[in-house]
């Protein structure tokens, strides 16, 4: 039955955190739905990494790095205080709890990274010793294979605190992901887009994620069937392939390992996967490009790609990972 008329008296709650970014994203879903005429609302949740950004904050000492952003929104989802979750989806965990899914993945936006400087216009512009804001464990092997000599600094909170703090002074130069500086128009200073044969991007980059609960509960059923209409194929096909590769390799978004599928371009051509496993200081990398048919699950194809990336070594650098 389609949805776009099947509409409810109750609105469906969409849960987001409460940044810019966030929010960009909750309302991106916000407004799909009432153009279907659907009621929908947001309800703004703040979570254990939103906490950790704010000046002063000591982490406990058991915290789990997995899902600090998505914590207190699945507690929400469980609870029934929203019906929706909208992540970034290199956020979540490769494997959902059962009693939720993955009700829709919209099309992808950018999934690469960006170099952010005004001064010097490419990473290989940039001074000796030059200093670059990020606190991914990813970027910072990655770019450590392409200038060993350049210098990190631990830059956290939002895109517009992050950028606030290169203007300041607190570095030379920011890599981020494309998707949020294109999604909030913040791109004129964006000078470069790293291809993925160069840093290779976090599995599910660029990708949204539309958390549901998995009951087969009368209103369940209607939250997720008011969603399918934005789930797009070819996105939900690479990311699969993508978490698959990072789950066969320990998953965890604290871990330097790139994949990123491409989507074949002709009707009869093939997926694209690229994939990079980095020791943290950056002097040793295995990486791999391979292809599959139109016909190949995402999570053999993920497969064929970890056991590959295995079998040059691959583990051996992830071992050093703390």
């Amino acid at each position: 039955m389609s949805t776009e008329h099947n509409t409810s008296k109750t609105p469906i709650r969409i849960g987001s955190r409460g940044s810019q970014l966030a929010l960009w994203q909750a309302n991106h879903v916000l407004e799909a739905l009432r153009a279907r005429g659907h009621a929908a609302e947001i309800e703004i949740i703040r979570t254990t990494g939103d906490r950790m950004q704010q000046p002063g904050f000591v982490p406990p000492a058991n915290l789990d790095g997995k899902g600090i952003f998505i914590k207190e929104i699945e507690e929400a989802l469980e609870q029934g205080r929203i019906d929706l979750a909208v992540h970034s989806l290199k956020d979540l965990p490769t494997t959902l709890a059962p009693q939720f899914t993955l009700a829709a993945i919209p099309q992808r936006a950018d999934a690469r990274d960006v170099w952010v400087c005004e001064q010097y216009w490419g990473l290989h512009t940039l001074p000796n010793g030059g200093r670059i804001g990020t606190t991914s464990p990813r970027r910072r092997a990655q770019l450590l294979a392409l200038r060993p000599d350049v210098q990190f600094v631990e830059l956290r909170g939002n895109i517009d605190t992050r950028l606030r703090k290169l203007d300041e002074g607190q570095c030379d130069a920011l890599v981020l992901a494309a998707a949020g500086l294109d999604r909030l128009g913040r791109t004129e200073s964006v000078h470069y887009r790293f291809p993925p044969e160069e840093l290779c991007p976090a599995p599910g980059q660029g990708a949204l994620a539309i958390e549901s609960r998995s009951s087969s509960g009368s209103h369940d059923l209607y939250v997720r069937e008011a969603v399918a209409f934005l789930d797009h194929a070819p996105t939900r096909f690479a990311v699969e392939a993508e978490r698959a590769t990072l789950d066969a390799l320990g998953g965890g978004c604290s871990l330097p390992i790139g994949a990123h599928c491409i989507a074949p371009q002709t009707a009869n051509g093939k997926w694209r996967m690229i994939a990079q496993v980095v020791a943290p200081d950056g002097e040793a990398m295995v990486q791999i490009e391979t292809e599959a048919t139109y016909e190949t699950p995402a999570a053999t194809l993920g497969l064929w790609v970890a056991d590959d990336l295995k079998s040059k070594g691959a583990l051996d650098l992830l071992v050093t990972v703390a």
